[in-house]
């Protein structure tokens, strides 16, 4: 029997009928069960720069900083004059004055800035990730302005302000801020090599830039590219988002346009996470893989991208390292690009049956593989009964591994691997560091060995276990530091 076309369409589009009716439940369900938004989820801040406002209204950095000026006063406005003060709001980052208040310090590196050098050896951009802020990148750009470099860590339009920010803002309108920040390097340096640093959701703007760069002369080229674990490819689950997303604005479903809440404690990062900013991370790391794939069939062209250096830990729970080799290191010509990965202490995984998974099989993989066109460096044990850590190198197109090197730098007794949002910060970090800063009115969100009865902490059990800083952050700095001379010159 032969259906009419309609009666056949709906027979073939059942099942997927079906599924977004259960996904439209799991949404619906979620939205009345999540815990209820507070002002500084809900309030827009329209004093934000857009990607329209390029050239028409902002043509140039002092006038990105002016208006980020006016946003960040609309933010007191808005946000901190609608928050209580006193002890119970200690830990709240949007009470004045508290333990927790970015505002209580300057500078305030919530905010874009600029590290100048007497005599400028080049210029650097810092693109910090998604939810994060330019203190991200802080210590890096600090090492780097004492190297002689000019740094700029931007502001990323929807960042450093209020979780609400992530609500609105789109890929597009921190791409066209990045385009800002290279254009302020280029027209202060001239023709002295200019580089960009990307972390997470940075690195994929930092090679939408490059990208961009190929095709328009007006662009400045980069030099070379950092990218410090980078945000190359997201679960495709994550383009729901968007449909998520737009679900809350549906009357009581308004928590739909978080994929988390929590209490906003951290004073450089939003620990809710828009649904949005989920869609945004999708939609720009789908744009470069799609445009690498794209340029890697034809020989050669892909090549006309700048160097790149990629640090990154095997273990990442963001992105994994199959994604950093197949869609973007794979690519690319001989000689020109390095990965370089750390990897889980030895010394406790050898004595754990409790991992999930354990990275080493994809290390010892590409260690091993002789047709990688990058060279590789591994931050690993020297043995399986030391913390002490070596570098293990090979060259592309080898599978000769060089001797161990030591790096004079061990694991903590208590740390089993870094994470995705450890690497650039040092161990001395006043807020991610290994131990409390000396001044306790600060809030410390580090080593946080809290124990006690589960459930009584309003904070996960998953965000207290995050490893928060980089135990061989030293290597970090000297490596970037010896790449961006080296690609520099």
């Amino acid at each position: 029997m032969t259906l009419p076309l309609s009666d056949r369409t709906l027979s073939l589009s059942a099942p997927g009928l079906i599924a977004a009716v259960v996904i439209l439940l799991m949404f619906v369900i979620q939205g009345c069960s999540s815990p209820p938004l507070e002002h500084w989820h809900t309030e827009r801040l329209t004093e934000e720069f857009t990607a329209d406002m390029l050239d028409d209204q902002v043509s140039s950095f002092d006038e990105y900083l002016a208006l980020e000026q006016r946003l960040f006063t609309q933010l007191d406005e808005k946000v901190y004059a609608k928050t209580g003060t006193g002890p119970e709001h200690a830990l709240q980052r949007y009470s004045r004055g508290s333990m927790a208040d970015p505002t209580a310090r300057q500078p305030d590196w919530n905010r874009s800035f600029e590290l100048s050098s007497s005599v400028a050896v080049g210029g650097v951009l810092l693109l910090h990730g998604m939810s994060d802020s330019p203190y991200s990148l802080r210590a890096l750009g600090e090492a780097l302005s004492k190297q002689g470099y000019l740094v700029v860590g931007l502001r990323a339009p929807g960042h450093g302000t209020a979780p609400s920010g992530l609500r609105y803002a789109s890929w597009q309108d921190m791409a066209a801020a990045v385009k800002l920040g290279m254009r302020h390097l280029s027209q202060v340096l001239g023709s002295k090599p200019l580089h960009i640093i990307g972390y997470s959701t940075g690195a994929s703007l930092a090679l939408d830039y490059a990208l961009e760069a190929l095709e328009d002369n007006e662009l400045m080229a980069p030099s070379s590219l950092v990218l410090i674990s980078p945000a190359i490819r997201v679960h495709s689950a994550a383009a729901i988002a968007g449909f998520k997303d737009a679900l809350s604005a549906i009357p009581g479903l308004d928590s739909l346009a978080y994929l988390a809440v929590m209490d906003e404690f951290d004073p450089y990062k939003f620990n809710s996470f828009a649904t949005n900013a989920g869609a945004q991370v999708h939609r720009v790391t789908s744009s470069v893989d799609r445009r690498i794939r794209e340029m890697s069939a034809v020989p050669g062209a892909v090549d006309r991208l700048p160097p790149l250096l990629v640090l990154k830990s095997a273990v990442d729970s963001t992105v994994t390292t199959d994604a950093v080799v197949d869609n973007l290191l794979i690519h690319f010509s001989a000689g020109r690009n390095e990965l370089v990965l750390f990897d889980i202490n030895r010394n406790s995984a050898v004595k754990s049956t409790l991992m999930v998974s354990d990275p080493g099989p994809l290390t010892i993989r590409l260690l091993n593989d002789g047709n990688l066109p990058f060279a590789l460096s591994v931050v690993t044990n020297e043995h399986e009964h030391s913390t002490d850590v070596v570098l293990r190198h090979k060259d592309p197109y080898s599978a000769k591994v060089s001797q161990a090197d030591p790096l004079g730098l061990a694991w903590p007794r208590e740390v089993i691997s870094l994470s995705h949002v450890a690497l650039p910060f040092p161990p001395d970090d006043p807020v991610y560091g290994r131990y409390p800063p000396e001044d306790n009115r600060r809030v410390y969100l580090g080593f946080l060995g809290l124990k006690g009865e589960q459930g009584l902490l309003s904070i996960p059990a998953a965000w207290l276990l995050r490893m928060r800083y980089n135990p061989f952050y030293p290597y970090l700095e000297s490596r970037v530091i010896g790449w961006l001379d080296e690609t520099g010159s």
